[in-house]
């Protein structure tokens, strides 16, 4: 019997005040799991996003060999040698973490089976697999999806180019070339997420680099080397922030902080861009944690305008377009938003999914195959039912649009939340809006 979905209803909110904290940064806290069960002793997390794609990412690690267990707020990881997993390794909806553990698989030098839900099966895994094949891993019965198999393979060396901006393709070469005979050079043209390098030097391990204005950044990691175990915190993730950002900037006299958020340059794309559009948000009490940059964002209710956002900025915040959208249909004028072609094959096809939303919801939205255009008139109507295509994001991005809209807004299906943000309604409604589950 197919399980009966567990949609949720957002009403108008009255102003939204509070200090409030987002979840753990989902990027780090895979990457923490996985280089910790890669490191020979025990290594401690905290502020682990407690979400289901990350405890996917845990479970994978227990099957490679990996002794995880939970105390309290802190995750002890002790890592070990890797071994074949006598299953496939299953990841629900988690994108990253399976991108990442297939490089570290191929390192390791072991054999293993990938799978997923029905949405991962119909994500793209070729742009992995094309460069790990070129340092000589045998991916078996594959089609460029899941569910595939990689066989135990000796690696060797490779200078390879990023054709397109991708931490998770970068992070799985990074991963593989631990295991590969000789020094992998990355050429980076346009800089992504660097999590991984950030996280690997935290570990012990030697990379150099080299920066061009002209032609981007040159990663070198020479293989042979081992992680030595450390202590990880995950800080806010921006992504999640991102959310209660937007719902305090266009709640009329709302005002809050989210407390401890990661403020990495190549994460914070969409709060540059709020900024752009007249939002009144500022980082508060910077500081350093584990070589990221932390603050609290304050975010105040404010007048906005449209804005161009260009390609470029969209690595720095290709997760955060559809609540840019909904943000923009509050603003006044076009918001054009281009370089977006990402989004078509992420857990749905984001662009259509916030086009047809919008639309519902009486916003003026055009789409093209890598552009978004919003024309805000300074408010919303609301009053759709929304199909989530079982996409956190486009699940959190309407819910916030109900909190302002004129007329309620439903999602069909809030289980996926889940996946990046499970207390995202609980915190909501912390702040003073009005979401109940249906």
């Amino acid at each position: 019997m197919a399980m009966r979905k567990a949609g949720a209803i957002s009403r108008k909110a009255a102003a939204l005040a509070g200090a409030v904290k987002a979840p753990g940064d989902k990027s780090i806290s895979h990457r923490a799991l996985i280089f910790a069960a890669l490191a020979h002793g025990e290594s401690e997390i905290t502020g682990l996003l407690e979400a289901d794609d990350v405890l996917r990412t845990a479970a994978a690690m227990r099957a490679l060999g990996a002794d995880i267990e939970k105390d309290g707020g802190r995750w002890r990881v002790h890592g070990a040698p890797w071994r074949t997993p006598a299953q496939a390794l299953y990841f629900g909806n988690a994108g990253t973490g399976v991108r990442l553990v297939m490089g570290a698989v191929a390192g390791a030098r072991i054999s293993a089976s990938f799978d997923g839900d029905i949405s991962l099966r119909s994500r793209p895994m070729g742009r992995v697999l094309e460069p790990l094949r070129m340092m000589g891993l045998e991916a078996l019965d594959t089609d460029g999806r899941l569910p595939l198999a990689l066989g135990a393979s000796s690696l060797m060396a490779v200078n390879c180019v990023l054709a397109k901006p991708s931490a998770q393709v970068k992070s799985a070469i990074l991963l593989a070339a631990l295991g590969a005979e000789g020094t992998t050079r990355i050429h980076e043209p346009a800089l992504c997420r660097d999590h991984t390098e950030r996280m690997l030097r935290a570990f012990g391990v030697t990379l150099t680099f080299e920066a061009d204005d002209a032609t981007g950044r040159y990663i070198s990691i020479a293989g042979g080397q081992s992680l030595t175990p450390t202590h990880v915190t995950a800080p806010g993730d921006p992504s999640s922030a991102a959310f209660l950002v937007a719902a305090a900037i266009i709640t009329p006299g709302s005002e809050i902080v989210v407390e401890g958020v990661l403020i990495n340059s190549l994460r914070t794309g969409i709060y540059e861009t709020l900024r752009e559009m007249g939002a009144d948000i500022v980082f508060e009490n910077k500081r350093e944690e584990n070589g990221e940059p932390v603050a609290d964002i304050r975010a105040r209710h404010s007048v906005l305008h449209g804005v161009d956002v260009p390609a470029e900025r969209a690595p720095s915040m290709i997760d955060e377009y559809p609540i840019l959208s909904v943000v923009a249909a509050f603003a006044n004028g076009e918001t054009r938003m281009t370089g977006l072609e990402e989004l078509r094959v992420k857990e749905s096809d984001r662009i259509a999914s916030v086009e047809i939303g919008l639309a519902a919801c009486g916003v003026d939205v055009k789409s093209g195959e890598d552009w978004l255009s919003v024309n805000g008139q300074g408010a919303a109507r609301g009053g759709a039912t929304i199909k989530t295509n079982h996409d956190h994001r486009i699940a959190m991005s309407f819910l916030v649009l109900g909190a302002a809209s004129t007329e309620p807004v439903e999602i069909d299906d809030a289980a996926m939340i889940a996946t990046s943000f499970p207390e995202f309604m609980e915190t909501m409604t912390a702040m003073g809006s009005n979401i109940l589950a249906r």
